[in-house]
């Protein structure tokens, strides 16, 4: 295990209005606001999402099972921010559910709000922390630059 320790900075309440891309809206905040670090709850309804909603079989890399949601569902979800390449890069896992249907998995590729959806960002301080792309694993975990480890 490894971890790093800081202090909680900025906090933003965003406001995504329907039609809008939830990644790409988040991402672009965090360009504008320079933010380098942060973890987000978001709530709202979206009608379209591209969950990965599991791997096919227990082996790394992954082998992603995606689920296409194209109709009007309620969702909420909580994720993070870091920098992958020196751009702001979302880690968020989501839950869209409608009627007795809900579906939980890590939010890629586009999206788009249906009515609103509200995203509350807590930034993290002296994070030292990034994405780098491991092709083994066949993600981008977080790699400390000067954490601990256990």
């Amino acid at each position: 295990m490894e971890y790093s320790t800081g202090s909680i900075g900025r906090v933003f309440t965003v406001r995504l209005d329907h039609g809008d891309d939830i990644l790409s809206g988040i991402e672009e905040l965090a360009s504008i606001e320079n933010i380098q670090a942060a973890v987000f709850m978001m709530l709202g309804a979206a009608r379209k999402v591209n969950l990965v909603v599991g791997p096919r079989t227990n082996e790394v890399p992954p082998d992603p099972i995606w689920k296409h949601i194209d109709d009007a569902h309620e969702i909420i979800g909580i994720g993070n921010i870091f920098q992958e390449d020196g751009k702001p890069k979302i880690h968020l896992h989501s839950a869209a559910g409608k009627d007795d249907s809900v579906n939980l998995g890590c939010l890629r590729k586009e999206s788009e709000v249906f009515m609103v959806v509200e995203i509350f960002i807590i930034e993290l301080c002296r994070i030292s922390a990034s994405r780098v792309f491991d092709a083994e694993k066949g993600f981008a975990p977080l790699v400390f630059d000067q954490g601990k480890s256990v």
